[in-house]
């Protein structure tokens, strides 16, 4: 992982590090005075004889044991929130972003005969609104419309061939986030993609959690901020800094070795010659920055550094030119304009 990558999760970890911290001396100072406490408690007890107290006159009377208002009175209108609009589905599961209009994260499982079924044709499969999500928080087609960005699938299609349903499953744009179009979704991305299925070759059973990330910069005058850019009209969707993927390699056994792996890449064009393994970080470097927790549960005796494990590395394919003879293709045959290649082009 680069050093600016490090940087830049460091500066997202800095508050949550001080929040501990803070938490640590507070339970301190918390325990000094239980104890305080309970040692005069002990010494009242064992008098034989404990005097009455003196009042004081003018002193301040003890505060109401019952409190004068009611915060929690609000909750009759509803409750705020944040909420996480899940979405179990057959190809994947989801938690939506209500104010980034992005899903947080999807989780997905693939395995060698997932892998080896093709009941399910993209040709088939349209982008959608998700319906599940309130219409004021969701994402909209038409925001990506002349965006330059494409509609890019966080679950891919090509990892649920195995039926039609499954597969449009993934078309849903609680599935999708803004990605760099030529170079990233269309390239580096998808060649990503192409390694994490590699990976049934290796394990029998593949888990992956992948989605977005608003990661600082720092500026000229020194200092860290976040800035995104907002697409639709009016604004409506996040354009994330950065992509996550955390990757379970399992032996297909409950209690095997897992190996794990998190990959963070920068929504950008990225030389198809670059390693993979510039962008592998720890794990727990994904959980800062995003607040999400992924291997609470899973105890350190059983986790394997997936590249040490295995190989991590790309096999580059030429995406861009076989999506150009499908389109084409499509073309010819005069397929509707809301069939979709993988680019997912937000001008299509």
């Amino acid at each position: 992982m680069s050093k600016s990558t490090l940087a830049i999760i460091a500066a997202v970890s800095a508050a949550t590090g001080a929040g501990v911290t803070a938490a640590m001396y507070s339970t301190r100072s918390e325990k000094k005075i239980q104890a305080v406490a309970s040692s005069t408690s002990v010494s009242a007890t064992s008098s034989t004889s404990v005097p009455a107290p003196i009042p004081i006159p003018g002193a301040i009377p003890p505060l109401p044991t019952v409190a004068p208002v009611d915060p929690a009175g609000l909750f009759q209108y509803g409750f705020p929130g944040p909420v996480a609009d899940l979405a179990t589905r057959n190809s994947l599961v989801s938690s939506f972003d209500r104010r980034l209009r992005n899903p947080s994260w999807v989780a997905e499982h693939i395995t060698p005969a997932s892998l080896a079924l093709s009941n399910g044709d993209r040709k088939h499969s349209y982008f959608a609104e998700d319906a599940s999500v309130p219409e004021k928080f969701r994402g909209k087609l038409k925001d990506y419309f002349r965006s330059g960005y494409d509609r890019g699938h966080q679950v891919p299609a090509a990892d649920a061939k195995w039926s039609q349903e499954a597969m449009n499953d993934t078309f849903y744009l609680s599935n999708m986030c803004p990605q760099v179009g030529e170079g990233f979704n269309r390239d580096y991305w998808a060649h990503f993609e192409d390694f994490c299925r590699r990976l049934t070759q290796r394990y029998p059973s593949v888990r992956i959690v992948t989605g977005p990330l608003y990661l600082p910069k720092r500026g000229a005058d020194g200092k860290w901020k976040v800035s995104y850019e907002v697409i639709g009209n009016p604004p409506n969707i996040a354009v994330p800094t950065h992509f996550y993927k955390v990757i379970f390699g399992e032996d297909g056994t409950a209690t095997g070795p897992v190996a794990l792996g998190a990959f963070v890449l920068p929504n950008a064009v990225i030389p198809n010659e670059k390693p993979i393994t510039d962008f592998e970080v720890p794990v727990e470097a994904v959980e800062r920055a995003s607040g999400l927790d992924f291997a609470s549960k899973l105890p350190v005796g059983r986790r394997k550094r997936l590249c040490a494990d295995t190989v991590c590395a790309l096999v580059i394919k030429e995406y861009a030119d076989r999506q150009k003879t499908f389109a084409k293709e499509q073309k010819a045959v005069q397929a509707p304009t809301r069939t979709s290649p993988r680019n997912g082009a937000a001008n299509l």
